[in-house]
C-alpha cells in the first residue's frame, strides 16, 4: 500500500467526520476568508495533504476579538459553577472523542499514537481541574486594618484573553491555558500554530456541543505574524499567553507592552538530567530515555545536557546506547513506534547542524548520526559522548532525538555547569542520596525540578520556569492568576 492511500484510509478511520474541520471558529460560525485563502497541513511523516484550512488576516482576527468582546459580559456573569458544568461536558466530549482526536494529532503532528492518545488524557485533564477549581476562584479574605471598616479582596475576570500555542501538543497547549482562562470568567480567541490546526479546530467543535456560547471561546487560523501581531496590538485583549520559542516571547512581549497586557509565556528550555554515581546505571538509562526521546525529542521539558558521574559513565553509556539502538522509527499510525518524522526540514537542520558541531569539537558519535531511512524528516536516535561544554547542543535547545552525554566529578561542580544558561524551565536529578536530593532541589535555577522521574506534569502543578524560560505560571490555582485581577472593596461600617 503505497503513502497516498494510507493516508486516506487514515482519515476514513474517524468515527466523527464533524471534527475534521478546515474553516476557522468565530462568533460560534465556521467562517473561512474573504478572499478564500486556505493554507495547506501535511502529514510530516510523508508531506501528504490532510486538509486545507481557512488563512485569516488581521482584520478577520479583529472580528474575533469583536465577538470575543460582546460575549464577556454574559460569561463573566455566569455563576462559577455554571461554567464549570460546560466546562465538565466538554471534558467529558474529548474523553468521549479520544480516539478521534488523536488519530488527527498523529496525522497532523507525527507523534506516534500511543502519545496521542496520552496527549488527549492530559489535554482533557486541565479541563476538568479548572472546572472545578474556578468555583474556588474567590477564597481570599482581609482582617481589617481600619476601625469602623470591612475588608473585602475578591478576583475578577480580566476580559478578552488570547492564546497562541505551538505544533508540538497542539491539543494540550490549548486546554491548559483556555480551560483556566474560561473558568475565570474571560472570554478566549485562540491561534493555534498554522503546521497543527486541526486539533484545536476540533476542540472547538466539542466545545460548541458542550455548550460553549457563541463568541466564547474562538480559534483563528492562518498566518502568524498577521493574527498574533493583531492581537498584541489591540487595547480588547487584556491577556496573551503564549508558548513558544523565547525569541519569538521576547518579540511578543515587546507588542504587548503598548498595553500593558497580562502576559503568561512558557519558552525555551534546555533541561539537565544528572546522574550521581549512587544510581543504578540501567533505571537512570530508562529516565534518560523517557527525558530525552518522548515526542521524538520536540519538547520543551527534553532534556538537552546529560551529565553523568564518572565511576558510572560507561555502565549508564551502554545502558543507554542499548535502549536508543531499540527505538522504534516510523510514521505514528505505524504499530509500536516510538519516534516519529520531525515537524520540518527547519528541524532536521538544526539537529545535523549540532551533531556536526560537536563532532567537530571532540565529541564521539555512539549511535545514529543521521537522517533515517523512514522519509526525509526522520532522524536517527542519536547518542553523542564526551560532550564539551562549548558545543551547540550544550547551548541551545536541540528538538529533536539527539543525546549529549558529558562527564562531572563533583556536586558543586555539576551545579554550577547545569546552572549556567539563560533558561530555567525543568531539571532532572537522578540519585538515591536523600540529603543530596533536598540540596540539588535548592540549588538548580530551574522552575521544576524530577528527581528519579520524568513525568511531573499535569493540572494541579504549577508549570513554568526562571530565567528566559518564561513568565507567570500555567496550570494550578497559580493558573487563574493571569487572567483575574484583583479588586479590593473597604466598605464603612461606622454608626
Amino acid at each position: 500500500m503505497n503513502a497516498a492511500v494510507r493516508a486516506r484510509t487514515a482519515l476514513d478511520d474517524l468515527h466523527d467526520r464533524h471534527l475534521l474541520r478546515q474553516f476557522a471558529y468565530v462568533d460560534g460560525h465556521w467562517t473561512g476568508n474573504a478572499q478564500a485563502k486556505t493554507f495547506r497541513v501535511e502529514d510530516p511523516a510523508n508531506g501528504l495533504p490532510i486538509a486545507y484550512v481557512s488563512s485569516l488576516d488581521a482584520d478577520e482576527t479583529r472580528l474575533a476579538i469583536d465577538a470575543a468582546e460582546r460575549a464577556f459580559p454574559a460569561w463573566r456573569a455566569k455563576l462559577p459553577q455554571e461554567r464549570a458544568a460546560i466546562l465538565r461536558r466538554w471534558y467529558d466530549a474529548i474523553l468521549a472523542a479520544k480516539d478521534d482526536l488523536a488519530l488527527i494529532m498523529t496525522l497532523e503532528q507525527g507523534k506516534p499514537l500511543s502519545e496521542s492518545l496520552g496527549e488527549i488524557d492530559y489535554a482533557a485533564s486541565f479541563i476538568e481541574w479548572y472546572a472545578e477549581e474556578g468555583k474556588r476562584l474567590n477564597a481570599e479574605t482581609v482582617t481589617s486594618h481600619l476601625p469602623g471598616a470591612e475588608t473585602f479582596v475578591r478576583r475578577e475576570a480580566l476580559g478578552v484573553a488570547a492564546v497562541v500555542t505551538p505544533w508540538n501538543f497542539p491539543s494540550a497547549m490549548v486546554t491548559r491555558k483556555a480551560a483556566a482562562a474560561l473558568a475565570a470568567g474571560c472570554t478566549v480567541v485562540a491561534h493555534p500554530s498554522s503546521e497543527t490546526p486541526l486539533s484545536a479546530l476540533a476542540l472547538a467543535e466539542l466545545g460548541e456541543r458542550a455548550g460553549l456560547p457563541a463568541g466564547v471561546f474562538n480559534v483563528v487560523t492562518g498566518h502568524a505574524p498577521e493574527i498574533v501581531g493583531a492581537l498584541s496590538a489591540d487595547p480588547r485583549v487584556r491577556a496573551m499567553s503564549f508558548t513558544g520559542s523565547t525569541e519569538i516571547g521576547k518579540l511578543i512581549a515587546r507588542n504587548c507592552a503598548g498595553s500593558m497586557k497580562r502576559l503568561v509565556m512558557e519558552l525555551g528550555g534546555h533541561a539537565p538530567l544528572i546522574v550521581f554515581a549512587d544510581a543504578d546505571p540501567e533505571k537512570a538509562a530508562d529516565i534518560a530515555i523517557a527525558a530525552k526521546f518522548a515526542t521524538s525529542g520536540q519538547d520543551c521539558l527534553a532534556t538537552n545536557r546529560i551529565y553523568i558521574q564518572r565511576p558510572i559513565l560507561e555502565a549508564f553509556t551502554r545502558a543507554f546506547a542499548a535502549r536508543i539502538d531499540a527505538l522504534k522509527v516510523g510514521a505514528g499510525l505505524e504499530p509500536g513506534v516510538e519516534i516519529g518524522p520531525l515537524m520540518h526540514e527547519r528541524a532536521i537542520a538544526k539537529v545535523e547542524a549540532q551533531v556536526t558541531d560537536a563532532l567537530a569539537r571532540g565529541a564521539r558519535l555512539v549511535t545514529g548520526g543521521a537522517r533515517h531511512e523512514a522519509g526525509p524528516l526522520f532522524y536517527q536516535p542519536t547518542l553523542l559522548a564526551n560532550v564539551p561544554d562549548d558545543a551547540l547542543i550544550m547551548r541551545e535547545e536541540t528538538f529533536g532525538p539527539v543525546a549529549g552525554l558529558s562527564v562531572f566529578d563533583s556536586e558543586a561542580e555539576v551545579i554550577t555547569r547545569a546552572n549556567d544558561t539563560d533558561y530555567g524551565l525543568v531539571a532532572y536529578v537522578v540519585t538515591e542520596n536523600g540529603a543530596r536530593q533536598m540540596r540539588l532541589s535548592r540549588a538548580l535555577e530551574y522552575g521544576m525540578i524530577a528527581v528519579n522521574r520524568v513525568k511531573i506534569t499535569g493540572g494541579p502543578v504549577p508549570f513554568g520556569g526562571w530565567k528566559q524560560s518564561g513568565l507567570g505560571r500555567e496550570g494550578s490555582r497559580h493558573g487563574l492568576e493571569a487572567f483575574s485581577e484583583l479588586k479590593y472593596l473597604c466598605i464603612d461600617t461606622a454608626a
